[in-house]
């Protein structure tokens, strides 16, 4: 049984701004692998745009720049 009236309220909490917006000198590469690191969880995962704080156009960019690098074997598929 829950009490709606003892639950904290949500709170706001404001969002990252996208680095590569903010940053204009910053470029999206798969050959830069500890770049890409940043934007993979332990799991070898690629992470949300919600954990990294990207915009979509550059999120579809990063997810794109790491499955070439997973391909020319940059970055592992899985972390053990």
């Amino acid at each position: 049984m829950t009490y709606h009236s003892k639950e904290k309220p949500a709170m706001y909490v404001p969002r990252k701004g996208c680095r590569f917006c903010i940053d204009k000198d910053l470029h999206i590469d798969y050959k830069d692998a500890k770049g890409l690191q940043k934007f993979i969880s332990n799991y070898g995962r690629i992470e949300s745009r919600k954990r990294t704080g990207n915009c979509v156009k550059h999120q579809r960019k990063v997810a794109l720049a790491i499955k070439r690098a997973r391909i020319l074997a940059l970055l592992p598929y899985v972390n053990k």
